[in-house]
């Protein structure tokens, strides 16, 4: 099955009760047993629920995985992934990433004793560096978030698996349509379901795909005993976006390599990062491993400076300024006072987070009301 199948019948069936096309929405808590232990399957909605259960086989089909689970939100798949190491292990991490994760790094599991290294990984060669026998995971965004770095992830699944680590990769950017980690050799993909997966910015929801069936069972132990997982009703919208996920993302593609290109031959704009480009330091790789380039597109202005980016941002009328990415409407963000505020500024700017980034989700408008845009708020 070829993927624009897959998000419409990937890992579905029709309802048994009644033949419904779409999953309904199971909204309950419990399941009624016929004897003490004797149920369908189902017995308490925290540990398995009908339309999440759904779900999480439509994630599995999309990811070339095999297990697929479903979390109230991005960090708390982020969350279940750490709770697999102990004290004392330790994460080579890209040091370009979303500010949450950076928090959740290193503002919860630092003070657990798990150690973290935040580096470049745009060669992947470097991460070898900085391997010890306390080595457990190696957390990988790509594109990254905000500045679209691009790490090849097929050399990084090399290194990890000669040394006995695992390896996640934050595919959010991306998503499966673009890019497929386990097929590269990922052991597990993670997803801020909230962003493309979901597509019309109405949920929270994170995402987790594996392969090995034995990591699947530890993750659904942490699922299950953390209680970090997603209601019917999300699990329900997330089907639904699933399901225009194809469609979507190659209007996000269109119209994100137009403004790249718009930007850059723009006389008030200094700096456009976009994998897209072939001068973009890792544009073979991106090509390579992904089917095309995103709708994610990051600039400076000449002006540089805080003010000069706050001043486009708030002057923009297609573009919603607002946090999040990924929905079918164009927003704008200012990653140093927004999604990257928890970083310290001294770390932020050695990664090219500057005060004067802005960064763009590109929509599925029209293009030529997007372009007209951003020209008057350059203007």
């Amino acid at each position: 099955m070829k993927f624009n199948t897959k998000t419409i019948h990937g890992g579905q069936e029709y309802d048994k009760a009644y033949g419904a096309v779409m999953p309904p929405i199971y909204q309950t808590s419990t399941y009624a047993q016929s004897t003490p232990g004797g149920h369908k399957g189902y017995e308490y909605s925290r540990t398995h629920n009908p339309t999440r259960a759904a779900l999480e086989n439509a994630f599995a089909s999309i990811e070339n995985g095999n297990h697929g689970l479903a979390f109230g939100s991005g960090l708390a798949a982020i969350d279940a992934i750490l709770k697999l190491l102990k004290q004392g292990d330790e994460v080579i991490s890209t040091n370009d990433l979303y500010g949450g994760t950076y928090r959740l790094f290193t503002k919860i599991f630092e003070s657990f004793g798990i150690k973290f290294h935040f580096i470049g990984m745009e060669n992947a060669n470097a991460i070898e560096n900085y391997i010890t026998h306390k080595t457990k995971l190696i957390w990988v965004e790509t594109p990254t978030n905000p500045m679209m770095n691009i790490i090849d992830i097929k050399a990084t699944a090399f290194i990890a698996k000669k040394h006995n680590i695992l390896l996640a990769v934050d595919n959010t950017f991306a998503t499966p349509y673009l890019q497929q980690p386990l097929d590269l050799g990922a052991d597990i993909v993670m997803h801020s379901a909230t962003k493309y997966i979901g597509g019309h910015s109405d949920l929270v929801m994170g995402a987790l795909i594996v392969k090995d069936k034995a990591l699947a069972e530890k993750l659904y132990f942490i699922q299950n005993a953390s209680g970090a997982i997603c209601g019917p009703q999300d699990s329900f919208l997330a089907l639904r976006g699933i399901k225009t996920l194809h469609v979507r993302m190659q209007r996000h593609c269109e119209n994100g390599k137009a403004i790249a290109h718009f930007l850059k031959t723009h006389p008030n704009v200094d700096k456009v990062y976009w994998p897209g480009f072939e001068d973009h330091p890792n544009h073979s790789i991106a090509k390579e491993q992904m089917n095309d380039f995103g709708g994610m597109v990051s600039f400076t202005t000449k002006e540089d400076s805080y003010e000069g980016a706050v001043k486009v941002v708030e002057k923009l009328n297609v573009f919603t300024l607002a946090e999040s990415l990924g929905g079918i409407e164009s927003l704008a963000g200012h990653p140093a006072s927004m999604t990257h505020a928890s970083i310290p500024k001294e770390e932020r700017e050695k990664t090219g987070v500057k005060d004067s980034l802005i960064r763009l989700s590109v929509g599925i408008e029209d293009i030529e009301d997007l372009i007209a845009d951003i020209e008057q708020a350059l203007a």
